[in-house]
């Protein structure tokens, strides 16, 4: 992970089992740090060199794997009252680097797919998916060297 870890921020290595009939990968459990409650999961693919411009949450905390492929998240801090305000984290997940991101409310995330087949994300979020709790800008609105 690049920078200081902006507050809030959580990386869980994750558990891989591997067999010949087929392979586990855990996603999280109740008792983890960042489980903040159970809102809805879903999955999301993003292609190679593609960049999901960024996204803030106002309420939900985000619980983000990659189970499939690898992708880039970076994560910047805005918020008035936080010690790594103004810091930017970039983190890649993948098989390789296996683990949980959790990303607390009010921080703004952006991803890019790295790899040239399928890119999965899965998110295990505390809150239903609401329009209004949501925040988007583009990617031009946040300075970062992609």
């Amino acid at each position: 992970m690049d920078g200081q870890r902006i507050e809030g921020v959580i990386i869980t290595p994750l558990k891989q089992i591997f067999h010949p009939q087929g392979d586990i990968f855990h996603g999280m459990k109740k008792s983890d740090a960042g489980f903040a409650g159970f809102g809805e999961a879903y999955f999301s693919t993003i292609q190679q060199n593609e960049i999901k411009p960024w996204k803030k949450h106002l309420e939900m905390t985000l619980n983000l794997v990659v189970p499939v492929g690898k992708i880039r998240f970076v994560m910047f801090d805005n918020r008035e009252n936080s010690a790594t305000k103004n810091c930017f984290n970039e983190i890649i997940l993948s098989t390789e680097n296996y683990a949980r991101l959790t990303v607390p409310p009010q921080v703004w995330v952006a991803f890019q797919g790295i790899d040239s087949g399928l890119n999965l994300l899965l998110n295990l979020a505390n809150l239903e998916h609401s329009p209004d709790e949501t925040e988007r800008t583009t990617l031009d609105k946040i300075p970062y060297n992609w």
